[in-house]
């Protein structure tokens, strides 16, 4: 049920990005059961390939908590993370991250690699996926289709 309700809160960012014709990806940090950061993508309003919602949400914690090692963590996010991403996620030392859609292009946690599997890195990540997968998928087909449109 927690999941639920944290997810939703990530579909609400991704639904900003949206708006701001911007891939529609949100993303929420949770420690001890509250909400410490937030973010959806903003890539496209920034013109900067690095402002993918996980990365600045990671960074809006690491601010708000002082510290960069989020090992009682759990990250919320909408689509599967890419290569960038699920690197700064094992970096974090999140120890949960929830996702709701694979990413079959670019998504690095199953999709095209499966990064967190890799036992050679120090740290290991708890997966759970699938979460609001059905919603997230209708928005994410809405805004390409509405993107091609504009073409």
């Amino acid at each position: 049920m927690t999941d639920l309700i944290f997810m939703e809160e990530a579909v609400k960012e991704a639904r900003k990005a949206f708006k701001n014709d911007d891939v529609p990806v949100g993303c929420v940090i949770v420690v001890d059961g509250k909400i410490v950061s937030r973010a959806h993508n903003l890539r496209h309003k920034f013109k900067n390939s690095l402002y993918h919602a996980e990365i600045i949400a990671i960074q809006r914690a690491c601010d708000k908590l002082k510290r960069w090692v989020l090992d009682d963590a759990t990250i919320y996010v909408t689509l599967e993370p890419c290569l960038m991403c699920s690197g700064a996620i094992l970096q974090a030392r999140f120890k949960r991250l929830v996702y709701g859609l694979n990413e079959p292009k670019f998504g690095c946690v199953e999709s095209v690699m499966q990064v967190f599997n890799d036992y050679q890195f120090n740290h290991q990540v708890e997966v759970t996926k699938g979460i609001y997968r059905d919603e997230i998928e209708e928005m994410m087909k809405a805004f390409f289709q509405n993107l091609r449109a504009k073409k």
